[in-house]
């Protein structure tokens, strides 16, 4: 028998009792870990393992920890780590912190990732606010019994996935963001130059493995969505390889430019 949403329910009141409530979340991705300080000041946090339906991330440039943070005087969650499908995770799995995040209280999500930009004008250390995505690993988050709410609830309407109210605002605010469209692989394997052509001919501009599957998920519960790429690499044979330590090494160096889209995202939440 399948115990997803009730694990969600026990596991988010353990994230509250634990950090307290949070109106906005944010994950980061590989390579945000070393911006964790400039987005704000932290109140708490407590190991993603607590929740017992969240395996301690086992990527590198994955933190472990869910964060209270106190960013542009909002309380904060911070989710320092994700889990992956190539981990050998199930979809829910992978989308069980984000649920719990918005379960207790999270109104507004913000998923971040690190990204291959097939745009040459998109290099690396660029933030890119995420306008729509192409979910091409295969599965859903709503795979599974009928998800709590009523019949039918599986069926979330994508129209507004990222949300227009906080990239209108955000171009306001930061008007030299780019926008692009992000699609979701299963990985690890980095792709192919001959996939990147046809992703490309899909009008996709960023590739990555997560996020997908985290947007649909909070988007099902009914919060706002928000996803910012931070590009590490340009796609493959546009570049002569893809290394992941690079790929890390291209997060860390980035400049502050990449928190201050956060911040403002939590500001505008």
């Amino acid at each position: 028998m399948d115990h997803t949403w009730e694990l969600v329910d026990r596991d988010a009141g353990v994230l509250e009792d634990r950090l307290g409530g949070h109106g906005v979340a944010v994950v980061l991705g590989s390579g945000w870990a070393p911006h964790l300080g400039r987005l704000g000041d932290e109140l708490d946090r407590c190991p993603l393992d607590s929740l017992s339906g969240v395996p301690m991330p086992g990527v590198p440039g994955h933190a472990g920890d869910a964060v209270s943070m106190q960013i542009e005087h909002r309380r904060t969650l911070v989710l320092a780590g994700r889990s992956h499908l190539y981990e050998g995770h199930s979809a829910s799995t992978v989308v069980h912190a984000v649920r719990c995040a918005v379960t207790c209280g999270a109104r507004v999500v913000i998923l971040t990732n690190a990204a291959g930009s097939l745009r040459t004008d998109v290099g690396p250390g660029t933030p890119v606010l995420i306008r729509d995505q192409i979910n091409l690993t295969g599965t859903s988050p709503l795979i599974g019994p009928e998800p709590p709410g009523g019949p039918g609830n599986r069926f979330v309407d994508l129209t507004d996935l990222y949300s227009r109210r906080l990239r209108a605002a955000l171009r306001d605010r930061l008007p030299t963001v780019r926008d692009g469209v992000y699609a979701g692989l299963l990985g690890p394997q980095y792709d192919t130059p001959a996939e990147i052509v046809a992703l490309g001919r899909l009008g996709v501009d960023l590739v990555g493995m997560s996020t997908v599957l985290e947007a649909i998920a909070a988007r099902h519960l009914g919060a706002e969505v928000a996803g910012v790429s931070l590009v590490t690499n340009l796609a493959a044979g546009m570049a002569d390889s893809i290394d992941h330590h690079e790929v890390l090494a291209a997060g860390r160096h980035a400049d502050d430019g990449v928190a201050e889209v956060i911040r403002t995202l939590v500001a505008l939440s």
